[in-house]
């Protein structure tokens, strides 16, 4: 048995004959196409087609993608001859679906990073996530291709300047007390060293937008480290029914040894030399989803993926173990934005305007495919990598499978690996490097 990922992610098919063809039927997402079913062949058959259809797979991709296209070039012809004429244009608007709204929005604002994904998910203290998003408003503002508006800028980082230092003491006394130490020399870091506050300010004046790129990313990166001292484990109660599930209470990161199916070698970074092998880093978040991260955690410490093979598309680099039931049955989990705990056993609905806290859309990002065996469920072991293109999204950044997979993690160290990979490549070995103190088994009976 397969594994079942949602459109636009397609795998080979075996074509089956005309009089056995079946629809797929949808699954529980309002608008989710159908769906494919993965074969366990490595190599790709010669046609492709879409079960219940007429047509072979590439025409209708080329077909969908021209229309998505066609859409998105006439939306933003309609915006800009909204913004510059003198008078606005009386065009009758029909009721839009708020999906279209944040898909095709130009200012939805997203993650462009796994970092910048994993910053905004640590549950931390108010003033703590007041200082970071104004620093976040920058990354925002140092978008803006020329004139760059360097005097909202520096009110940004004057504004995070008078919170940390009017609310010192609520932001140290919130950590707990054997950190503390610890949180005082980040916090002095963050206010005066190399790389903190005071340095972006500089950098602001001088109006080096390279220079302050570097010196909010140190800044941010502190202000990350503040929070996790902050939030020491899950801010939330799970359900009565999940209490002996593995979970995870916090961060781990995962370290993956990649080798080549074929005996070839991996390119190397800038500098080094070809290597045999490659490494991945992931960090993985209990924060927003401790089952899904939990459970992933207790099987990478299991040795499961330890000789798994991947195989790849377009849009994926998926582990070729869809027919093993390693591992628990984990419901899907989703936390929406703006919400305090996570949502199982459901996807989000774009149409309604709804955003994960944990995006899809970031390239790196790590998710389970979905279970074969229910619509409620993710795969017990299979997951993913995903690798994000904004030529397959909208003009909002967002992927069309934002909101519909257990997304618990994203590749920080290694990205550049993920389009080497081929299929046929091997895990060689999975680790759990970071946060074994996080990960909280159920007592056996």
């Amino acid at each position: 048995m397969a594994s079942q990922l949602g459109a636009p992610l397609s795998f080979p098919f075996v074509p089956a004959p005309a009089q056995a063809r079946r629809r797929l039927w949808l699954l529980s997402s309002n608008y989710r196409l159908p769906l494919f079913r993965a074969t366990s062949s490595l190599s790709p058959p010669n046609k492709e087609f879409v079960e219940g259809r007429d047509c072979c797979l590439p025409d209708k991709i080329l077909w969908d993608g021209l229309i998505n296209r066609l859409e998105s070039t006439i939306a933003a012809i309609l915006v800009v001859a909204q913004i510059t004429l003198p008078i606005p244009i009386p065009i009758p608007i029909p009721d839009v679906a708020p999906a279209e709204a944040v898909l095709y929005s130009p200012n939805t604002k997203v993650p462009r990073t796994g970092e910048f994904a994993l910053r905004k998910a640590i549950p931390a203290n108010p003033n703590m996530k007041a200082i970071q998003e104004s620093l976040e408003d920058i990354s925002y503002l140092l978008r803006i291709p020329q004139r760059k508006p360097y005097g909202s800028m520096q009110s940004d980082v004057n504004k995070a300047l008078k919170i940390a230092t009017e609310e010192k003491d609520a932001i140290l006394t919130s950590m707990p007390e054997e950190v503390r130490e610890k949180g005082s020399v980040l916090y002095a870091s963050l206010i005066d060293g190399k790389g903190g506050l005071q340095d972006l300010i500089k950098s602001i004046k001088e109006q080096d937008p390279d220079k302050v790129s570097i010196s909010l990313a140190s800044s941010l990166d502190t202000i990350a480290d503040l929070e996790l001292l902050q939030a020491p484990g899950l801010s939330f109660l799970l359900p009565q029914q999940y209490l002996n599930f593995p979970r995870l209470t916090g961060r781990a990161t995962v370290e993956f040894t990649i080798e080549r199916g074929d005996g070839s070698t991996f390119f190397p970074t800038a500098g080094g030399e070809p290597q045999s092998v490659a490494k991945i880093q992931v960090v993985i978040d209990g924060y927003s989803a401790p089952l899904t991260a939990g459970n992933f955690a207790k099987s990478v410490m299991d040795g499961a993926y330890d000789g798994v093979r991947l195989k790849c598309t377009s849009q994926a680099v998926l582990t070729d173990n869809e027919i093993e039931t390693y591992g628990n049955s984990v419901p899907i989990e989703v936390m929406p934005s703006g919400q305090f705990e996570p949502l199982y056993k459901t996807t989000l609905s774009v149409q309604d305007g709804e955003l994960p806290v944990l995006p899809l859309s970031v390239y790196g990002s790590v998710a389970m495919a979905h279970s074969l065996d229910s619509d409620e469920y993710s795969s017990n072991s299979q997951f993913f990598f995903y690798l994000y293109d904004k030529r397959n999204a909208g003009l909002g950044g967002l992927s069309f499978d934002e909101g519909q997979f257990s997304v618990f993690g994203y590749t920080t160290n290694g990205r550049e690996v993920l389009s080497q990979i081929k299929t046929g490549d091997i895990i060689r070995s999975a680790k759990l490097v970071q946060g074994l103190n996080r990960l909280v088994l159920p007592q056996e009976s």
